[in-house]
């Protein structure tokens, strides 16, 4: 019967030494010339190629900003080659990036909704807001208008639409509790 060994390693790792394990990590550097940051973030050297360059978080995003993944096809051969890209996919575009595009992030969807009802860009302000909704809601109210439904279902989105601004301006000028 062979005898155990003493140890002090009893499980908990304040127990152990302090050297033992401790191995150095192998960490891959940035490919970019000069650069000396991990390389963490794989990119392909040429279109459907296996072969990786690795970068940094900064000199990958350098590097997707010059990729072209239609260089060098004719712009006939690039949308037949999107568009059966596009059949293949089994999934669907998120429906939140179809309203992404217009302004600066500063507004929500109701808000952009609202200054396109009123006829304004995304990144009106708010006096251009009022003079906006002014001469919408003069248009549309049922004194100037008459008894029209369709004058009445406007008055009614144009109120919607102020509502909407006039409470956003609010909550924005408001200070923070």
């Amino acid at each position: 019967m062979a005898r155990g060994r003493r140890s002090d390693d009893w499980g908990f790792p304040r127990w152990r030494d302090y050297g033992s394990g401790a191995a150095a990590a192998n960490v891959r550097l940035c490919d970019r010339e000069g650069c000396t940051n991990v390389g963490d973030r794989p990119a392909p050297k040429a279109p459907n190629s296996p072969e990786r360059w690795w970068f940094c978080q900064d000199h990958a995003a350098e590097y997707n900003a010059g990729w072209d993944y239609f260089r060098g096809l004719s712009p006939e051969e690039a949308a037949r080659r999107a568009e059966a890209e596009a059949r293949q996919r089994q999934y669907s575009r998120a429906r939140h990036w179809q309203w992404g595009n217009e302004g600066d992030g500063s507004r929500s969807r109701a808000e952009l909704d609202a200054l396109k009802l009123l006829g304004l860009e995304p990144d009106a302000d708010m006096p251009a807001i009022r003079a906006a909704w002014r001469r919408a809601a003069k248009a549309s109210h049922p004194d100037v208008a008459g008894n029209s439904p369709e004058a009445a279902e406007r008055f009614r989105a144009v109120q919607a639409a102020w509502d909407v601004l006039s409470a956003a301006d609010a909550a924005r000028s408001a200070p923070p509790a």
